[in-house]
């Protein structure tokens, strides 16, 4: 197998394929978590939450956030470890559960689990009985019998329940059913999930690198640890290079040589084509952070700036908040990283008109 030799322009058009965002668009929610394989849980709404906001830039204002609603009530896509999937997705991550916390030799952080959810197994089986009787519940709800605390030098110091329930949920034990509001409500695994046997763990992790990279399109074959699912795809996939930068990647072959058709789109902070940011310097040439943890001196595009797509070039970003008390979408700035054209000006404001159409509410311009 030879290296496949790729233009940035090229390894771009095949990210921005992969990611469904060229002019033909998806068939409904379900077609975009599909082909996405994951799209991250975020109720960070200072335009939508991410899960909207990511269907919305695919499938633009004829979706409904319902439609999110009713596939997770009726389980046609399922919400694990931080992301929506689809439902059929849980079996390549049940023979994971079954081996929690891991198949080998246990590092100490994984020891250390192990032994905090032993010395609470009294309260482990006081939640699920809880959920067996009257879920499914929101974590409130839940007892916290636990005897020993958990210990942290993060948010999660002392929050005993929140943290069992993270570990029963990797192990299979507990599911997240649906939401009260902003609350996940949480029952048991097996009233949830579809049942299905589970994948041999080698084998599911193969198959999650091939789907990793199929709705990435080209990334890399090792990257840093990333909390609920990695940016990297292993050795799934054929070797490229790109001209301009370092090292090698893994792409899709099949979306090789393919015709390109793009569009224009405003894209979550959180959109998988953007969020890795090492990625996104190296083929998009983009500078981009997301801001909202910074004080408000130093921000430079503003708290939930929107990348801003054109075809397969990342050109702006729009510093955009949703305002549902005032009835508006304020629009405070749009960051031209390049001076935009009539057609891109055009295009970039459509795309404002149809996100406030979407929202309901009042496009509304403070510059």
């Amino acid at each position: 197998m030879g290296v496949h030799e790729l233009s940035r322009q090229d390894a771009r058009r095949i990210a921005v394929r992969a990611q469904v965002l060229e002019s033909e668009r998806p068939e409904d929610l379900y077609d975009v978590v599909r082909r996405l394989t994951v799209v991250q849980y975020d109720q960070t709404a200072a335009v939508a939450p991410n899960a909207d906001l990511v269907a919305w830039s695919r499938l633009g204002s004829s979706y409904s956030p319902a439609e999110l609603v009713e596939a997770l009530e009726t389980q046609a896509l399922i919400e694990l470890r931080g992301f929506v999937r689809p439902s059929e997705s849980l079996a390549l991550f049940r023979a994971e559960m079954d081996a929690w916390p891991g198949d080998g030799p246990l590092l100490d952080w994984q020891e250390y689990r192990r032994d905090w959810v032993k010395a609470n197994e009294g309260c482990r089986l006081d939640i699920l009985e809880r959920l067996r009787q009257d879920g499914p519940l929101v974590m409130r709800e839940l007892p916290d019998t636990c005897v020993k605390s958990w210990k942290s030098s993060g948010w999660t110091n002392n929050r005993n329940v929140s943290q069992l329930l993270e570990f029963m949920l990797q192990r299979g034990e507990v599911a997240v059913a649906g939401r009260d509001g902003r609350d996940r409500l949480w029952d048991l695994a097996s009233r949830v999930y579809p049942d299905e046997p589970a994948v041999p763990v080698e084998e599911a992790k193969r198959i999650r690198d091939e789907q990793r990279l199929r709705s990435l399109g080209i990334a890399r074959a090792k990257g840093p640890a990333c909390p609920g699912e990695p940016l990297d795809v292993g050795a799934v996939g054929e070797p490229a290079v790109v001209e301009g930068v370092r090292g090698e990647w893994r792409v899709d072959p099949t979306l090789l040589g393919q015709p390109f058709s793009g569009r224009t789109a405003l894209l979550s902070p959180l959109d998988r084509l953007v969020y890795d940011r090492k990625r996104l310097a190296e083929l998009f040439e983009f500078d981009y952070q997301l801001e909202m943890y910074k004080p408000v001196a130093q921000r430079r595009w503003g708290y939930f700036a929107l990348p801003i797509l054109h075809g397969d070039r990342l050109v702006g970003k729009v510093d955009a908040t949703s305002d549902h008390k005032a009835g508006m979408l304020r629009v405070d700035a749009i960051h031209e990283d390049e001076p935009f054209s009539k057609t891109l000006t055009a295009a970039v404001q459509r795309e404002l008109k149809d996100l406030a159409k979407w929202l309901r509410l009042e496009l509304v311009r403070t510059k």
